[in-house]
């Protein structure tokens, strides 16, 4: 428990899949789990519907979303940052000079 009484908020890293909606992002979280029996190491991914305010976030950006109270039926995540841009982006933004 936080020193308020609350339990910390739950952040993740993941990669912007879509963008299809208004103010939301699908967002993929990756993680790496050992297998329990064979012990090798699997990837597991999840999707989360996260809320974009500002909807500054891209397809392919790698974004630190934030767990928060329900915004919709299935939206529970926010984004909090943007980590880094995709490689489309970035390149775009380093030829035209202005930051998106």
């Amino acid at each position: 428990m936080d020193t308020q009484g609350q339990a910390r908020k739950t952040t993740k890293v993941g990669t912007v899949v879509a963008k299809k909606m208004k103010k939301t992002v699908t967002v993929q979280v990756e993680r790496q789990i050992r297998h329990p029996l064979y012990r090798k190491t699997v990837r597991r991914k999840q999707t989360f519907l996260v809320h974009d305010e500002t909807e500054k976030c891209k397809l392919g950006d790698v974004v630190r979303i934030i767990e928060t109270r329900p915004i919709s039926k299935t939206k529970r995540w926010r984004v909090l940052e943007i980590v880094s841009l995709s490689p489309t982006a970035a390149a775009t933004e380093i030829e035209s000079g202005e930051p998106r």
